[in-house]
């Protein structure tokens, strides 16, 4: 038992929240290895409301300190701190929401921030607000205010972890200093006139991207704010702020990018998009870049484009072995239609391309239509959407079916012309993937009936109905063990495996802090059996297809995220973030 758990006990028994005998049961079962945090919310001393209450009167009392909750608590923490901060006339803040003026932390050395765990934030013209870890520590407040001796030092209450997340962009920053240098003497002489002449420029969109993908980002967004220019990166599907620049590195940075993806440097009102290629670490990389005006200047967000990830097996993306052997049934039926569903960003696409990497061989014909083509796949024909040119998803399919392919895949049935070429196409002899947007496998077939193509083709038509999400793994390297409430495990004990135990992410090195690393899908596939299609055909409900589909074993997506939070794959919240949210 650790000296806090001690303190809190303590105090448990002081206040007379529990009588001597229930104080002594709690000791000893902590002893035995059980969460405080558990025990107290499962024994009903608290509910969640007031548990929290519980726990910012432990900090007023000092027995702990901000950074020690999480490590003691599966709480909430922003109600608490936001309590805390108005009982001791502080402001609470997000940090993530806040455009902090990275001038002032420059006038403290970071080892003296790192000592004190203060963050200085942004000023007014009485103020300075700095984030404090311990905000009772007068040393550390002392010991700011000597850098800042005209103005007052206000404290500012927010969640260590993000205090923790900014020194270490910091330490980033002040790795690139040398770079900005560089690129700000360039700017005074005739490189600035020519960006493409600057080569400390190019130095740091390298060091950008690189940074990206060795945080196994798939988009670089550069974004301009009133004080800075902000790199953030999409990691498992989640921004993370990666560098912060002064507002001055961005026009150079930003005409490079256009530069390089053969766009036009001087257009600054109207959105642009292009591509470039480079080489990173000894392997070629490919960048689509879109460009669009906003307030400050231009968002530029850079899309990884990874060639060997498209190699990418059937099995490998992670369907759970109920789900792969019906998608792998469905996608070998002679003709008919599969769709892949989901939200953008939940990689319907490298479904599609695993599925064609699979089924593609010398004796078989497969044609793509797509916007736009992302990767290069060998025997197969792919082709580019190009509305300027009057190439669309509709015009393309007929072209296309006048080629005698086999395999056509729609990158997506955006109307209801595509959609019904999409039909006929299936129900002639020729095998259709393609990608919708929708919520759940079953509520497809709702969307192809409300966008007018007629019953009895859609039942003679559907294969499968095959719906994703991507989710984030815990990270092995730092997981630890939980136990949950017992009213939220009652949800779903229905479909929990006999031997389940559930974990969360603290967070380490290996996993940037974020308690997760990689993610892998989780999904549901509605196979279209006889009586499925008898119930489409007479124009049945959602509830009736849903009824069947159990009858046919069908396991949604939340079962499957649930199951694999139970085998400690992933986390409970994430499965709730990514199914329910």
């Amino acid at each position: 038992m650790t000296d806090t758990q001690k303190d809190i006990i303590d105090f448990i028994k002081k206040n007379r929240i529990a009588n001597d005998d229930k104080v002594n049961e709690i000791r000893q079962r902590v002893e035995d290895g059980e969460s405080l945090s558990e025990i107290l919310l499962n024994e009903v001393f608290f509910d969640e409301e007031s548990f929290s209450l519980f726990v910012g009167e432990l900090l007023k009392s000092n027995i702990i300190k901000i950074k020690d909750i999480e490590e003691n608590f599966s709480v909430n923490l922003e109600p608490i701190l936001k309590s805390f901060a108005e009982g001791i006339n502080a402001t609470y803040l997000d940090l993530d929401t806040v455009d902090i003026n990275y001038k002032l932390a420059a006038k403290v050395p970071l080892a003296q921030l790192r000592k004190y765990f203060t963050l200085p934030l942004y000023e007014d013209e009485i103020s300075i607000y700095v984030a404090f870890g311990e905000p009772y520590n007068i040393k550390a407040q002392e010991a700011i205010q000597r850098y800042y001796p005209k103005k007052i030092i206000k404290i500012v209450i927010t969640d260590p972890v993000q205090i923790e997340k900014y020194f270490n962009k910091l330490e980033i920053g002040s790795g690139t200093q040398e770079l900005i240098n560089e690129i700000r003497r360039e700017l005074t002489t005739s490189a600035a006139e020519n960006p493409n002449e600057s080569s400390g420029i190019m130095k740091l969109i390298e060091s950008i991207i690189k940074t990206a993908i060795l945080y196994r980002g798939s988009d670089i967004h550069i974004e301009p704010t009133e004080n800075n220019c902000i790199v953030r990166t999409r990691v498992d599907g989640m921004l993370v702020e990666s560098f912060v620049f002064e507002k001055d590195i961005y026009p150079p940075l930003s005409s490079r990018i256009k530069l390089l993806s053969n766009l036009d440097i001087a257009e600054r009102r109207k959105p642009q998009d292009g591509r470039f290629s480079l080489k990173i670490m000894d392997k070629e990389y490919d960048f689509r870049v879109s460009t669009l005006p906003i307030t400050n200047g231009e968002s530029i967000v850079m899309r990884i484009l990874d060639k060997s990830k498209v190699m990418i097996k059937l099995e490998s993306l992670g369907m759970s072995d109920v789900t792969f052997n019906k998608f792998s049934k469905a996608m070998r039926v002679p003709y008919g239609i599969v769709f892949v569903t989901g939200p953008t960003g939940s990689g319907k696409t490298t479904t599609l391309y695993a599925a064609l990497n699979v089924i593609k061989n010398i004796t078989t014909k497969i044609i793509t239509v797509e916007d736009p083509v992302e990767y290069q796949l060998n025997l197969t024909q792919q082709v580019q959407v190009n509305e300027k040119a009057n190439l669309t998803f509709a015009s393309a399919l007929k072209s296309i079916l006048r080629q005698d392919p086999d395999v056509i895949m729609i990158g997506e049935v955006r109307d209801q012309e595509t959609l019904r070429i999409a039909i006929q196409a299936a129900l002639t002899g020729h095998l259709v993937f393609s990608t919708l947007h929708t919520n759940d496998a079953i509520s497809a077939v709702n969307r192809v009936l409300d966008m007018g193509i007629e019953p009895y083709l859609v039942s003679g038509a559907l294969i499968a109905i095959e719906a994703q999400r991507l989710i984030r793994k815990l990270c092995p390297h730092c997981k630890s063990k939980i136990t949950l409430p017992k009213n939220t495990i009652a949800e779903f004990k229905d479909f929990l495996p006999e031997n389940y135990q559930f974990y969360k992410g603290v967070g380490c090195e290996k996993c940037a802090n974020s308690g997760y690393f990689g993610r892998e899908m989780i999904s549901e596939i509605l196979l279209v059996s006889e009586e499925i299609q008898s119930i489409i055909a007479r124009g049945g409900s959602k509830a009736e297809i849903e009824e069947q589909a159990k009858k046919d074993n069908f396991v949604n997506m939340f079962q499957d995220g649930i199951i694999r939070a139970a085998k400690g794959i992933t986390s409970i919240e994430e499965v709730y973030r990514v199914v329910k949210s």
